[in-house]
């Protein structure tokens, strides 16, 4: 069979695709061997990697804006900046128009629905969520405790469960904690058990070692709606929402403890979908590694079941990273779709990585795979993904289409205009402070003083009576002369019982 034949068989689908670019084979471009995606089959979750500056943020770019065109809404985690763009239209050049006629394909710029998002003070609609939202064994998680630390934080879920005391920030949390190992404590004991002062202290600094990172800002109110990711624009296009976390790459506990939240959120309120024609939502994680460099093995374990399990919402992940290596084999496992950029093999541990890379590949009588690898060019890509069936797609050497959107960065300007024109900007970015168990804790402590105050105050002149009564007694001199006196007596009788240190001693020296 001929190359362009074997594309076209292996890339021919029943329901509806899009075009990511056409197949290169021997150097040579075919426009008729187009490499076609699936909707159908995007839910199970994708890889793309490729050294730096191999063209790996374009392709994410790409496949965000087809998405857009077919009613798919997108959630991208812009972690270098350059993605923000994607709401201006692009601008033709000489290498654009140079590709396109290699490929013999049109190109329009065209700007994309844009919604910019936060998780920090920079531009953008803030993101949220409450400590209750987490949840006790997810917050165990993202802490790394133990099962005894983790059991004493259900205790206190359980805890402001009885007592209807809101858990929303990290403020909150932390007044509790001291509360059951301090003030509360004896009470709290008699009806929930043993507490270890150890187990408080530890979860303590726990909790203290992601406030560091920034974590104040995400908890709190008002929490974010995950159905508001699934947007459809006025005129029909999905909605691309930019996650803007520039400021995240020092702060890895912080952006996992987000992802892991918002995974879990979203497989918990989504209901069961079954094969959709097409997903519901797609997510684009750029930089993947600043998810899993910080995670605990119970952490791994987490995502691992949220993502075999999502596909089933009507979900698809999409990884970003430089290595493939980068993601666990667990997890890289459950990618069907991928698309590697070249690697450059500048050490021995690199081609171990290439040739581990190449191995990951369908078979095929084109390609040298692992020799491919080290050579691709900008913009090109080994590409292979599920079909209708679930059957992996043939190996194809990909050039790919050039975004039709800005390949830069928005300026302030634009940044907030687009800010201003935000549908959800009104909704969640307003601080609201509501009586949580902080406030309600603090009014019960207060309480309490001024009750042992006006307790202190009516015992004041009993107290006052005994002291006058006793008054010669209580005086420090009499007190010595009492001390003083009681010890010579005691001397005194120890000695004519001939037991004085001194008889003692040489007693002693005449048994030996």
């Amino acid at each position: 069979m001929n190359f362009v034949a074997h594309v076209q068989q292996g890339y021919t689908f029943k329901g509806d695709s899009f075009v990511l670019g056409v197949g290169i084979h021997q150097g040579k471009t075919y426009p008729e061997a187009q490499v076609s995606v699936p909707l159908k089959t995007l839910n199970r979750h994708g890889l793309i990697a490729g050294a730096t500056g191999t063209g790996k943020t374009k392709t994410l770019q790409l496949l965000a804006e087809c998405l857009s065109d077919h009613s798919i809404p997108v959630l991208m985690m812009d972690i270098k900046g350059d993605l923000s763009g994607i709401a201006q239209a692009g601008q033709t050049n000489a290498k654009i128009e140079e590709r396109i006629a290699a490929m013999k394909m049109s190109y329009q710029p065209s700007a994309y629905p844009v919604e910019l998002l936060t998780l920090t003070e920079q531009p953008g609609v803030r993101l949220r969520a409450t400590v209750t939202e987490f949840g006790p064994v997810l917050l165990s998680k993202i802490l790394g405790l133990n099962d005894t630390q983790g059991g004493l934080v259900s205790l206190i879920f359980k805890f402001c469960d009885d007592q209807g005391y809101p858990l929303l920030d990290l403020k909150d949390f932390i007044k509790v904690l001291q509360y059951i190992s301090q003030d509360g404590k004896a009470a709290i004991e008699k009806e929930y058990g043993k507490i270890s002062t150890t187990s408080t202290g530890t979860i303590l600094r726990k909790v203290i070692e992601l406030q560091q990172q920034g974590a104040d800002v995400f908890f709190g109110e008002p929490s974010f709606d995950v159905n508001d990711l699934m947007q459809i624009a006025p005129d029909g296009r999905g909605m691309i929402h930019v996650l803007r976390v520039t400021d995240m790459q020092d702060k890895p506990k912080l952006f996992s403890t987000f992802m892991l939240q918002l995974l879990a959120e979203l497989y918990a309120s989504c209901p069961e979908e079954g094969d959709m024609d097409q997903p519901k939502l797609i997510l684009f994680i750029d930089e993947a590694h600043l998810v899993f460099q910080e995670a605990s093995a119970a952490l791994m374990q987490q995502l691992e079941s949220v993502i075999k399990l999502i596909r089933s919402k009507g979900i698809g992940i999409f990884f970003c990273t430089q290595n493939p290596q980068d993601v666990p084999a667990s997890i890289l496992s459950q990618l069907g779709f991928k698309v590697q950029h070249a690697l450059r093999a500048f050490t021995a541990a690199d081609r171990k990585t290439i040739k581990q890379a190449a191995e990951n590949f369908p078979l095929t009588e084109f390609y040298k795979t692992d020799e491919l690898l080290t050579q691709m060019g900008i913009g090109e890509a080994f590409i292979t993904l599920l079909n209708e069936k679930g059957i992996p797609t043939p190996l194809v050497h990909t050039m790919l289409l050039p975004p039709r959107s800005r390949m830069d960065i928005l300026t302030d300007a634009e940044i907030n205009d687009l800010m201003k024109r935000s549908r959800l900007a009104a909704k969640y970015n307003r601080s609201i402070d509501n009586t949580s168990a902080y406030e309600m804790l603090e009014q019960k402590i207060q309480q309490r003083l001024d009750m042992e105050n006006e307790d202190n105050k009516e015992e004041s002149p009993t107290k006052s009576t005994n002291k006058t009564a006793g008054g010669f007694f209580d005086h420090p001199v009499v007190k010595q002369v009492g001390r003083t006196a009681a010890s010579v007596l005691t001397r005194s009788l120890l000695g004519a019982l001939g037991l004085t240190g001194a008889r003692r001693v040489s007693s002693s020296r005449k048994r030996r």
